[in-house]
């Protein structure tokens, strides 16, 4: 049977019509970002500064141990006492680089923070040396987000800015979240009408 030969009775009712653009619910809006309120990196970053830590303490740690049983194997009449130095030394540099792998991210996320606001952005960082960079959203030539493989698994990312100018060309802040890291990256970039 044809097509024509059917009465519309027959047909399928058509489907709906889509509801048109405006009835649709639209996403709420996320606050600006350039709201000038001073903040601190995302919390995953200690983490994220544990396992860095973690792997340089764990190289360091075992070049030491290889060198120790390298010169143990090669020195014949080394002195017991030496030996017994040599091994204290590797004791206490092992705890000490575990000690700042585990403790020193916490101290470095109290004291690195950032504040987004119309000017700009302004990174505070440091725990014995404090710098404070501002950098003008005028100056800012261009923005790039990055991302490690330990970063990536974390959701972390490293926002890099790019400035005119000689010092402080290149700023880097590690440790944000990684939304918030291409939100602040679409918010410095200069808009069309301030491009002169």
């Amino acid at each position: 049977m044809a097509t024509a030969d059917l009465a519309p009775s027959d047909l399928p009712d058509p489907e709906p019509p889509a509801p048109p653009e405006a009835a649709l619910p639209e996403p709420p809006a996320l606050p600006s970002i350039a709201d000038g309120v001073e903040r601190h990196l995302d919390p995953r970053v200690k983490q994220l500064y544990r396992i860095v830590g973690g792997i340089v303490a764990l190289a360091i740690s075992g070049s030491q141990l290889y060198a120790l049983v390298v010169i143990f194997l090669v020195a014949d009449n080394l002195p017991g006492w030496l030996f017994a130095l040599f091994v204290l030394f590797w004791i206490s540099m092992t705890l000490a680089l575990g000690w700042s792998a585990y403790r020193w991210p916490e101290i470095e996320h109290r004291h690195t923070s950032y504040k987004v606001d119309g000017r700009g952005i302004e990174i505070r960082k440091g725990v014995w040396w404090r710098r404070v960079i501002h950098v003008p959203r005028s100056r800012v030539q261009h923005t790039d987000v990055s991302q490690g493989p330990i970063e990536r698994g974390l959701g972390l990312g490293t926002l890099v800015i790019y400035t005119a100018g000689t010092e402080h060309a290149k700023v880097d802040l590690a440790g944000l979240e990684h939304a918030t890291a291409l939100r602040i990256r679409d918010y410095l970039l200069p808009d069309d009408e301030d491009a002169r």
